[in-house]
């Protein structure tokens, strides 16, 4: 295997690991109590609807590390972030809590559910079974990411059953056209294309923007990863894309609000040009 192979292998049975520990701890009747006591659900998909008819929505991303990038942050107060890159302008967050290579936590999650009751927030994790996706609403996710890639057809199948019966909505990664038809097959109508390969970490957001015209319609799209200025912003909204999620060119600024802010000024302003 290659290097980048190695590392989400070993991220993988990490997350196994936890996860058969954490649901011999906690029974599934338990969170779904949990769940179903966190009220109203905010929609992404709305969210990035909303704001796609006059520019992009940005969904930002709250992580410390990644395998790629090593350690983004060295000052990580994510609420702080979460407040900043909010009032910047955008429409939805990503909160990391993968604690081994990206150095989340459960707790984030619930730090900025409380701090931002009404934005919609995105759970970002190595999500494996239907347990993790009640776990998501339980700490306070409006929406789940699920990566095609380590999802058969019927465990697919059972996490979007899940995410539908826990009131969430399921923000599904794709990698290419194969990945793309076989979630369409799948009845999903919220997709992200990640520019990342993960078993390799290279970065290609021209495959991304290339991708955009393989979608059906009705079909919310997210361009993922890769995305470093408002230049990236305006070609994933040529394409069609209804918004994007960017992490680590903001978690690697000085003052990511600020940069944020100055992306979408900046997109705007090239929106409104003859």
């Amino acid at each position: 295997m290659s290097p980048a192979a190695d590392i989400l292998a070993k991220i993988l049975a990490d997350r196994r690991r936890h996860l058969a520990a954490a649901k011999a701890r906690v029974p599934l009747h338990d969170l779904q109590t949990r769940a179903t006591a966190r009220g109203q659900v905010n929609s992404l998909s709305g969210a990035l609807t909303a704001v796609s008819a006059a520019g992009l929505g940005v969904i930002a991303e709250l992580k410390c590390a990644s395998p790629s990038g090593g350690i983004l942050r060295e000052s990580f107060d994510v609420e702080e972030l979460a407040g900043e890159l909010a009032a910047a302008g955008a429409c939805a967050l990503s909160v990391l809590t993968e604690r081994d290579s990206f150095q989340g936590r459960d707790e984030f999650l619930l730090q900025v559910r409380a701090l931002l009751p009404r934005l919609p927030l995105l759970r970002k994790d190595f999500l494996l079974d239907p347990w993790q996706v009640w776990e998501s609403r339980a700490l306070g996710a409006d929406a789940v990411l699920l990566m095609a890639s380590l999802l058969d057809d019927a465990l697919l199948a059972a996490m979007l059953a899940a995410a539908e019966e826990a009131g969430l909505e399921a923000l599904v990664e794709v990698h290419g056209g194969d990945e793309l038809a076989r979630v369409c097959a799948a009845g999903v109508r919220l997709i992200g294309v990640n520019a990342r390969d993960l078993h390799t970490f290279r970065l290609n957001l021209d495959s991304v923007v290339d991708l955009g015209a393989a979608f059906p319609a009705g079909v919310v799209r997210v361009g993922e990863s890769g995305v470093s200025g408002a230049g990236d912003l305006r070609r994933l909204r040529a394409a069609g894309y209804h918004g994007a999620l960017v992490g680590s060119a903001l978690m690697r600024s000085a003052r990511p609000g600020r940069t944020l802010a100055r992306w979408l000024d900046q997109l705007a302003v090239a929106e409104r040009a003859p």
